[in-house]
C-alpha cells in the first residue's frame, strides 16, 4: 500500500539536483530534510552553550542559508555522508556567525519548519546533560529522528490497512515499552491466538526494517551505503 503523501521518501537524486537548478520538486525535497535534521541541529547548536532563544533563531537561520545560499554546492557525496557534513557544515557556520555583530536575528526566525518553541526546549531538557558531547547528542538525536519517523510511517500504513488496534499492541515489541506483555493477553484483547499474535509481531519487525532501511535510503547517495547508515544508527543507539 502506497504511503500518505507526507511520508514519500525522498528522492536523494533530487535534492542533490538542487545544487543545478531550482525545482518545486528539489524545493520540497530539501525542506523535507530540513524538517529532518531541524532537531538535531537545535540540540548540537544549544550544546554549544547557546541560550533557547538564540539556539532557534541560529537554527532557522542556517537552514534558510542552505536552502537560498547553496550550501550544498560544497557537498560531494562521494566524500562522506549527509549527516556528517551537516554538522560540519553547521559548526562552520556557527564559527563565521561568532565574527558578526549578531546580524543572524534579522530574519533569523524565517518559517523553515514550524515547530513548538516549548516543546522544542522541553525535548533539549531533558537531554544528557554531562555525557554527551555537541557531536554525539546531534548524532544520537539524528538516530532517534529517523527511528521516529520509520515509526510514525509504519503507524499510518497499519491504520490505512485497518490494523490499528493491532499495532497499538504491539508497538511496544518494537520500541522496547511493551516487551513485558504476555501474548496470551494480547491474544485475548484482539480475540486470535498466540501463534496469531506471533505471526503478526514477525510480519511487522519485517515491516519496520524495511520502512526504516528507506527512511535511511532517502538520506545517502546509493542503496549500497544504507547498510553501513543503519550500523552507525545501532552503534549510536547502544552507546
Amino acid at each position: 500500500m502506497a504511503p500518505n503523501s507526507r511520508f514519500v521518501t525522498t528522492s536523494w537524486n533530487t535534492v542533490l539536483a538542487a545544487r543545478e537548478a531550482s525545482t518545486v520538486a528539489s524545493r520540497e525535497a530539501l525542506e523535507a530534510l530540513c524538517r529532518t535534521y531541524w532537531y538535531p541541529v537545535y540540540a548540537f547548536v544549544r550544546r554549544q552553550g547557546v541560550d533557547a532563544e538564540d539556539a532557534r533563531d541560529l537554527t532557522q537561520a542556517y537552514f534558510a542559508r542552505l536552502l537560498e545560499k547553496g550550501y550544498l554546492e560544497d557537498y560531494d557525496p562521494d566524500r562522506g555522508r549527509f549527516r556528517v557534513f551537516l554538522r560540519t557544515s553547521v559548526r562552520n557556520f556557527l564559527s563565521k556567525e561568532r565574527d558578526k555583530d549578531r546580524s543572524w536575528k534579522r530574519g533569523g526566525r524565517a518559517g523553515i519548519v514550524s515547530l513548538d518553541d516549548d516543546q522544542i526546549e522541553g525535548r533539549y531538557r531533558i537531554e544528557p546533560v554531562d555525557r554527551l558531547t555537541p557531536e554525539q547528542l546531534y548524532e544520537r538525536r539524528w538516530a532517534l529522528t529517523v527511528l521516529e519517523q520509520a515509526l510514525a510511517r509504519l503507524r499510518h500504513e497499519r491504520i490505512e490497512a485497518g490494523r490499528e488496534l493491532e499495532f497499538t499492541r504491539l508497538e511496544g515489541f518494537l520500541t522496547g515499552q511493551g516487551a513485558q506483555a504476555r501474548y496470551k493477553d494480547i491474544a485475548a484483547e484482539l480475540g486470535t491466538t498466540e501463534d496469531a499474535v506471533k505471526t503478526a509481531l514477525h510480519r511487522l519487525r519485517r515491516q519496520f526494517g524495511d520502512i526504516l532501511r528507506d527512511v535511511i535510503g532517502a538520506t545517502v547517495s546509493s542503496r549500497d551505503e544504507v547498510d553501513d547508515e543503519l550500523k552507525h544508527l545501532l552503534g549510536v543507539m547502544t552507546s
